[in-house]
């Protein structure tokens, strides 16, 4: 190599240059190495699992979507026109119509009633055999709040709302429970309660965990069929709506409830009258939570990187004094102050760079390894699931450490630029 060429990294020769330059004490080579390689494993391998978690949570919460809310009554605890505090009221069809015309920012109302439960007495039979089950009734729009996989037949519509028509769509778990294992569910009868129901699909949840395990426990049936049937008649037991995405839940909340106040006479500033739950304020929390968790864990990489890029410093200023006399006759032979400073800074980062890759390799390797594992499982990993980093995120990592191999290789590379020929010729 020309001594007054540039010098490029990329470059065969200088390659094994720099491998020999290195080789020549491998083991402290390996030392400074390891900081940075740790680092970067560390910031994989955290920001993996965070992404894990938060898939697992995400997973538990279903296919609900982010923009839902759920509303009900409860006592009121001011007085109000007239009214005592802890007045019960209820909410009733007509305050459904009222939603759906002035509620600006809600895109689908959809008034529930709930039966029984299957931690109750037993409430649907099929011949012989019998079980307590969550019954719903439902408008055909609720799914599109909390959606469910249809395995067989259908699911409501509209033409079940306006005819009363007596049909059920039952989870996947009731099927196990009430019908033998090899029977056709669809078309056959069940009983709610006396009133028999026709048998029009069959549903499973996308949430695991306790939630799973109640949700297909469970019966949808018409809304207007289950007043009807059941004798609630006019009467709503709760709201589940889905919210305008340009909206934030919190306006939204606030517009809902005004509304509803207003219309059932309670105190505006009665925060108990009514009792709420967001879909979009859940969604916010866990973003937020894993969110600083990947903070945290860029943090400390960071810091894990630094000490590693301080370390190769130190170890280069060594290399430096240690290789004086080499220098000094690199400069006496004609190679300019840039010439050295540039074979310094390419060792610098070519050590930077390896110990980089190899940390993320392994970091990629480890998640690697543990979503093999939990898929060995059937994917069974609870509240986690899937751990995994983007590209985006390792090209970040990648790009600070380049940063950091630069910073690193300046105070060395200005080191071996005030070496004198002369006086490192004489040096032994």
């Amino acid at each position: 190599m020309k001594q007054g060429s540039k010098i490029n990294l990329f470059d065969l020769d200088r390659i094994l240059e720099i491998l020999q330059v290195f080789l020549t004490n491998p083991f402290r080579t390996f030392l400074s190495g390891l900081g940075v390689g740790w680092g970067l494993f560390m910031i994989v391998v955290t920001v993996g699992a965070s992404n894990g978690l938060e898939n697992g949570v995400m997973n538990e919460m279903g296919g609900r979507v982010k923009n839902s809310m759920f509303l009900w009554s409860r006592k009121t605890s001011m007085p109000y026109k007239g009214f005592k505090r802890g007045r019960r009221f209820e909410f009733n069809n007509s305050d459904t119509e009222f939603l759906k015309e002035n509620a600006t920012s809600i895109k689908l109302v959809a008034p529930r009633n709930q039966l029984g439960g299957f931690r109750g007495s037993d409430n649907v039979t099929r011949g012989r055999k019998s079980g307590a089950f969550n019954v719903y009734g439902d408008v055909p729009g609720y799914i599109e709040i909390d959606p469910v996989k249809i395995l067989s037949g259908r699911y409501l519509n509209q033409g079940d709302i306006d005819n009363e028509r007596k049909i059920a769509v039952i989870g996947k778990r009731v099927l196990e429970l009430l019908y033998d294992k090899d029977s056709e569910p669809i078309g056959s009868t069940i009983q709610i309660q006396g009133v028999i129901f026709s048998v029009v699909g069959v549903y499973s949840t996308y949430k695991t965990g306790e939630d799973a395990e109640e949700d297909n426990q469970s019966i949808f049936i018409p809304y207007t069929t289950f007043g009807k049937s059941f004798h609630t008649n006019n009467e709503v037991g709760w709201y589940s709506l889905l919210m305008d995405e340009n909206v934030h839940a919190d306006t939204s909340a606030a517009e809902v409830m005004s509304l509803l106040k207003q219309r059932k006479s309670v105190h505006p500033d009665d925060k108990r009258a009514m009792g709420s739950w967001s879909m979009a304020s859940e969604f916010e929390e866990v973003e937020s939570l894993f969110s600083a968790f990947r903070m945290i864990s860029f943090i400390f990489g960071g810091l894990a990187l630094l000490a590693g890029a301080i370390g190769i410093m130190n170890i280069m200023l060594i290399t430096v004094r240690e290789r004086t006399k080499e220098l000094g006759i690199r400069r006496a032979m004609g190679a300019t102050p840039i010439t050295v400073m540039r074979q310094i800074m390419s060792e610098t980062i070519f050590l930077t760079t390896l110990s980089g890759l190899i940390g993320v390799s392994f970091g990629v390797a480890s998640l690697e390894g543990v979503n093999h594992l939990l898929e060995s499982m059937g994917g069974s990993g609870g509240s986690f699931q899937n751990p995994e980093i983007s590209l985006y995120t390792v090209l970040i990592a990648l790009v600070v450490m380049l940063i950091m191999g630069v910073i690193a290789g300046i105070l060395p590379a200005v080191r071996a630029i005030a070496i004198r020929p002369v006086e490192a010729i004489r040096t032994e």
